[in-house]
């Protein structure tokens, strides 16, 4: 009988995690595409172009880019000085840097 339910809370521990593994992943991701593709002009959520246009909350919000589908935009087709990554980007890593863009916004660019 405890065998048995060790074997349930150990399954069911294994679930949870493998269910957490793909925000993980998408989150490590998004971090990688950043610091590779990003990082240059907005280090840690800033812009070394025009300070204004940063990428934390008040300003994303105060720019209308406070959603995914928005910096996904600005990510695939650029705009003014912000180039254009849908070359060098597939979609699936566009959406996956602008999810962690806007997560990294909402919680202030925390480490």
């Amino acid at each position: 009988m405890i065998t048995a339910i060790k074997f349930l809370l150990l399954t069911y521990l294994l679930l949870i995690i493998a269910l957490q593994q793909p925000a993980f992943a998408d989150t490590t991701d998004g971090a990688k595409i950043f610091a590779a593709n990003c990082a240059g002009c907005h280090i840690n959520g800033g812009n070394i172009i025009r300070r204004g246009k940063n990428l934390q909350m008040k300003a994303l919000k105060k720019y209308n880019m406070d959603s995914i589908e928005a910096i996904s935009d600005i990510v695939t087709y650029g705009k003014n000085n912000m180039s254009a990554y849908k070359d060098r980007l597939s979609e699936s890593e566009i959406q996956t840097v602008a999810t962690y863009v806007l997560n990294q916004a909402e919680n202030n660019w925390r480490k």
